[in-house]
């Protein structure tokens, strides 16, 4: 199911960027939002295998490039979001608190999981070093450029969110706890997905519309090139360590990430969204797959 099509197609009208509507919050986050802050632990008595994704190095490969830079970049999310949240209404400032404690706890995991990796056999310290030294760099730039950022980001996140548990084809045949953990990170990436949103907005709510889409629209294609780049490199380098590397290899990511099942190309229609005119991540409502998503462990802990 290619549930993100309809996004391109389902823009609703959004308050005016930089206005207030009559509850006090910008733009069209839900009213009954609730940001759940759900303190799970995976991974402590079974850690995951070396292929832990149906025994697919490339698919695991992926996911592990993934994870490598979550503990450093979501440390800066918050930050970022931290830095803009004085004066804001008291919905967003709660907002944000959860939104902090939801992005600890999936550090806290990450760094877990980053762990059983290495122990499973690789070198993440390349990865780890050319984040910490982008994280030295960004510290140098103004706060709003950062808020910028994690907002590209922060849709990154959502839409692959999203895609993970829209099609379960992405976690078939995965150690279950090890799919648990990333199917329960994205539940809270969608729950939260509009926090650094508005957060930019109260940020920004003197500018023109102009200079806020502008300011976005350049961080967006920037944040593209680099994540693209970069996890095709990482994804490379953590196959070449189980030996596996040449064009065969290339063209196999390739096909799994544009392909099948192919969570690049199905956010395809999502990414374009974010430079329409009144975008907003809660334009779409997707809460039915956090829904669905817990059903489903609620399900599996009955069973």
């Amino acid at each position: 199911m290619n549930a993100h099509t309809s996004i391109a197609h389902n823009l609703e009208p959004a308050a005016p960027l930089g206005k207030l509507d009559v509850a006090g919050q910008f733009g069209p986050t839900p009213a009954d939002l609730k940001i759940v802050v759900r303190d799970q632990r995976f991974g402590r008595e079974q850690k995951p295998g070396r292929w832990w994704l149906a025994g697919d190095p490339v698919a695991t490969a992926w996911h592990n490039a993934l994870s490598a830079t979550f503990p450093r970049g979501e440390a800066m999310f918050i930050e970022a979001v931290k830095a803009f949240r004085e004066g804001t209404s008291p919905k967003l400032e709660a907002e944000i608190r959860a939104f902090v404690k939801q992005e600890i706890n999936h550090t806290r995991e990450h760094v877990v999981f980053n762990k059983a990796a290495v122990e499973a056999g690789y070198d993440l310290d390349k990865i780890d070093a050319r984040i910490e030294e982008i994280m030295g760099e960004i510290k140098k730039r103004p706060q709003i450029i950062n808020l910028t950022a994690t907002i590209a980001l922060e849709h990154y996140t959502a839409m692959m969110a999203h895609e993970f548990l829209a099609n379960p084809k992405h976690f078939a045949g995965a150690e279950p706890e090890t799919a648990a953990m990333w199917r329960w990170h994205a539940m809270e990436e969608i729950e939260h997905k509009g926090v650094a949103f508005d957060t930019y907005l109260h940020a920004t709510r003197s500018w023109t519309r102009w200079k806020r889409w502008k300011l976005k629209s350049v961080m967006m294609l920037v944040i593209t090139v680099n994540f693209i780049k970069n996890r095709w490199i990482d994804t490379l380098a953590l196959l070449a360590q189980d030996g596996l590397t040449g064009w065969k290899i290339k063209a196999r990511l390739a096909w799994y990430l544009f392909g099948t099942p192919g969570v690049l190309r199905k956010i395809v229609p999502a990414w374009f969204a974010y430079f329409m005119p009144g975008f907003h991540p809660w334009n779409h409502d997707d809460r039915a797959l956090i829904g669905k998503a817990e059903s489903e462990f609620a399900d599996a802990v009955m069973g």
